[in-house]
């Protein structure tokens, strides 16, 4: 485990619609035009280097944007090169697993990319530690806590994912390397909490200390 500040060496990648909850509340919408059917694939957006912020890090949330949606999950840290990797060996390109708040404004986009909701400065919190795979086993099995204030607003449970740790890095890497220092978000819980400029938030693991707690405080944006 390292305590050292966590920040990205490679890209930043998170996935849309991997939790199952999502996917069903979002059925009937994915076979609407324009595109009539669910996505086959991951569906993949970026985050980008300047809304990484460290574990303590104060975040600006916009004048225009009362509340925030916070996004609690675990991220894949690669550690070697994954290009068409079975999901039987996926893990294995793995050197750790991160906390990560992939913070969005709240919004009813679907047919369009979120970045524009979620690339504001700051909107990512990684951090307090890197555990290594040996610490955290089966990240699958995993069970984190979203607490604003100090009161519990949401659990995520990882076993309900889509695509589990495994098949995710193997369906990505189908048509694209993920390289050394990449980072791959596992997912998204379904009905996000919100939170407001002035609270605390807190996201943890459930019975693995390794992953330390990560917290961010939430403040007003200054001209």
């Amino acid at each position: 485990m390292s305590h050292a500040p966590v920040l990205a060496a490679g890209t930043v990648y998170g996935v849309l619609l991997n939790s199952k909850d999502e996917w069903a509340a979002w059925t009937a919408q994915m076979n609407e035009p324009p595109y009539k059917a669910p996505p086959q694939a991951p569906v993949l957006y970026i985050k980008t280097a300047n809304t990484w912020s460290a574990c303590g890090a104060a975040i600006a949330v916009p004048a225009r944007a009362p509340q925030v949606e916070i996004g609690a999950s675990l991220a894949m840290v690669i550690g070697t090169a994954a290009h068409q990797v079975s999901a039987d060996n996926a893990l294995s390109h793995v050197a750790g697993y991160v906390l990560v708040n992939d913070l969005s404004l709240p919004h009813a986009s679907y047919y369009r990319p979120p970045i524009k909701y979620k690339n504001l400065d700051g909107f990512l919190g990684i951090g307090p530690c890197c555990a290594t795979p040996a610490e955290v086993g089966d990240p699958n099995r995993l069970r984190l806590e979203v607490r604003v204030n100090g009161q519990l607003q949401q659990t995520v449970d990882l076993g309900r994912m889509l695509r589990p740790a495994a098949q995710l890095i193997a369906d990505v890497s189908e048509f694209m390397t993920l390289r050394h220092g990449d980072v791959l978000l596992l997912g998204l819980g379904d009905k996000r909490p919100l939170a407001r400029a002035g609270q605390r938030i807190e996201i943890s693991a459930i019975g693995m200390p390794a992953l330390g707690t990560l917290r961010n405080t939430l403040v007003e944006e200054t001209p």
